[in-house]
């Protein structure tokens, strides 16, 4: 499964993308610990756009889930930044701390960031399963019969 949407650097835009992915989640049987991880990474990595991608006016966040994973995928064009940033928060400061959380929280961040050009971020996670899922991505025939 794989989905794309393409939004306004808003901060109404971060709600819109964890009720669309947490629905998502919840509806394939997705554990609700893994979504709840799933869904704070994905606010940290959009928040990080709205606040941060001055010129960029959109920004498109990319989801695939496949192989008991998701993958997502948040692209902004705005200037870019260094990727060490994380490193010279004080841990009692307000804000900041985004990229530490992203780490916490998923298996896998990594970022594509070039100045004037700007930033890719990745998040990939296992997903964990409710003791029984509406349906499983490992059994595919299911997923050409749902809806």
């Amino acid at each position: 499964m794989k989905f794309s949407l393409d939004l306004p650097r808003e901060t109404l835009s971060v709600p819109v993308i964890r009720r669309i992915l947490g629905d998502t989640l919840h509806g394939l049987g997705v554990s609700e610990a893994c979504v709840a991880d799933i869904l704070v990474a994905i606010s940290e990595a959009c928040t990080n756009v709205v606040q941060h991608a001055d010129s960029a006016s959109r920004y498109e966040v990319t989801v695939g889930i496949e192989g008991g994973e998701c993958v997502l995928k948040v692209v902004d064009r705005g200037q870019g930044f260094a990727g060490d940033s994380e490193k010279h928060v004080h841990p009692d400061s307000e804000s900041g701390r985004g990229i530490k959380i992203m780490k916490a929280l998923v298996d896998d961040v990594s970022f594509d960031s070039r100045p004037e050009s700007g930033t890719v971020v990745y998040l990939q996670k296992r997903l964990s399963w409710k003791d029984d899922p509406k349906i499983r991505l490992r059994q595919p025939e299911l997923l050409k019969t749902a809806g």
